[in-house]
């Protein structure tokens, strides 16, 4: 499919429409501009304000004292490819064709070029669109950011790099991995957080007259866990794996805070709409040390389909238009967010297949109720439904040192409620067999469900 012919007339295909009731006090403003930042492999509690009691996170935590923290964020699934590709489509991960990760190499594809991704909405609605950072969407020149309807990109495509050689970490050789609008480049030595920041401060510059859409998907803080030296002597006295991984999160949030202290410093924060979240929960693997993440007292972590998967940090901030300081606990998921964007830039074409509802209104307010509907996950033979406060994890998976307390096959069918266990600790489906009856059935009627996952294990 030629991209190029069909997305320039989006805006006057009917694709579906979503009708914006935002009103802005100063109607001479032009549209404002967005910032989507996204962490990589941050734990559901690693900030101050989320709890955390061993890290340094100023410029986050002062990003939730300015704007709505959430307390019940999800994303689209506890993997990274996965995860994106419902952020920037705002479909579930199956839906937008990324079910899992996408291969780290030269010439394969990723997200299914016929998605409708949130830089070809906003750019045919006038918005100039950048990419900074992380990709792991494909690597092809079609599934490349350019071929997704940004008109700028700098970053990796793959899954992870060195930060100082910008090689492919997992595996070699010569897999060198670093690109500038779709061409291979070398800045070698150069840390790489530190060009995140370089070329997103250059985006800006070159369209703050104009509204402009920049998706900063940081590498941070995953592996390799290589934090400055100001912040390794800082958490010197911490114990591995911790220890590395605290230095590598206040390194994210230093860069991140260079990034929006820019927007204020050039007094662009009331017209730029500042968004952070983390793709999904903390890393258990070697590469990591085993962990270092923190999900509290929720239980895994990435790749399990349990709260520590799934619950991220997320934080919103838009200066002079949203209540700072606010907290909201409702559930909203990361699919909300592209609806949410064409909500309060006033985007009205946004296309059916767009399954995340906008949650402007929630934003508002704490008694608006925003989800009472079926969520519904599934990352390999794993799935989970959630309906109200009943979750349902099939085939569960937890790679946390608490895992090990984990009896397959007697706990295939995980079934907990979460108001009165939220770190899914017991399974409740012998003693609640009518709603475990329910939660099946949902995930059974889900277009994109498999019979062989339900009774996997079963005796």
């Amino acid at each position: 499919m030629n991209k190029n012919i069909i997305f320039p007339t989006l805006a006057f295909v009917a694709l579906g429409v979503l009708v914006s009731s935002y009103k802005r006090s100063d109607t001479s403003l032009k549209e404002p501009n967005v910032i989507l930042i996204l962490t990589d492999d941050q734990g559901s509690i690693d900030l101050n304000c989320y709890g955390a009691e061993d890290l340094t996170t100023p410029n986050l935590d002062k990003l939730a004292s300015e704007g709505v923290r959430f307390t019940q964020f999800y994303v689209g699934s506890a993997i990274c490819s996965a995860s994106r590709s419902c952020l920037l489509t705002g479909r579930t991960p199956q839906a937008a064709g990324v079910p899992g990760n996408v291969p780290s190499l030269k010439g394969k594809p990723g997200m299914p070029t016929e998605q409708v991704s949130i830089a070809e909405l906003m750019k045919s609605n006038g918005y100039t669109c950048g990419h900074v950072g992380k990709w792991h969407l494909g690597y092809t020149p079609e599934t490349m950011p350019l071929g997704q309807g940004f008109d700028y990109s700098f970053g990796h495509m793959g899954g992870c790099i060195d930060n100082y050689s910008h090689f492919f970490y997992w595996a070699g050789p010569n897999r060198h991995d670093l690109w500038e609008n779709g061409k291979e480049i070398y800045r070698d030595g150069a840390y790489f957080p530190n060009l995140v920041v370089e070329k997103a401060k250059a985006f800006i510059d070159d369209n703050e007259d104009n509204p402009f859409f920049l998706y900063v998907a940081m590498n941070t803080p995953h592996y390799p866990l290589q934090a400055t030296k100001k912040w390794r002597a800082h958490y010197k006295d911490l114990k591995m794996p911790r220890r590395d991984y605290a230095g590598f999160v206040s390194t994210t949030d230093e860069k991140i805070g260079e990034i929006i202290d820019y927007i204020d410093h050039k007094d662009l924060a009331e017209n730029t709409i500042i968004i952070y979240l983390s793709d999904h929960g903390h890393s258990y693997e070697e590469r990591t040390g085993n962990g270092g993440g923190n999900s509290g007292i929720y239980r895994g972590g990435k790749f399990s389909l349990f709260e520590g998967g799934l619950r991220v940090p997320a934080i919103i901030r838009w200066k002079g238009q949203i209540d700072k300081g606010m907290v909201r606990d409702q559930v909203c998921l990361s699919r909300d967010i592209l609806p949410t964007i064409a909500d309060y830039c006033n985007i009205k074409n946004v296309p059916e297949s767009v399954s995340g509802k906008s949650i402007k209104s929630t934003i508002s307010s704490s008694h608006e109720v925003h989800k009472d509907e079926v969520l519904l996950w599934q990352l390999g033979e794993q799935w989970a439904v959630r309906k109200g406060s009943w979750k349902l994890v099939g085939n569960p998976m937890d790679p946390s040192p608490r895992g090990k307390n984990l009896k397959m096959p007697d706990d295939h069918l995980f079934l907990t409620n979460l108001d009165n266990d939220v770190a899914e600790k017991i399974n409740v489906a012998k003693q609640n067999q009518e709603k475990l009856n329910e939660l099946i059935k949902y995930y059974q009627e889900w277009e994109y469900s498999n019979d062989e996952f339900i009774n996997i294990n079963d005796e």
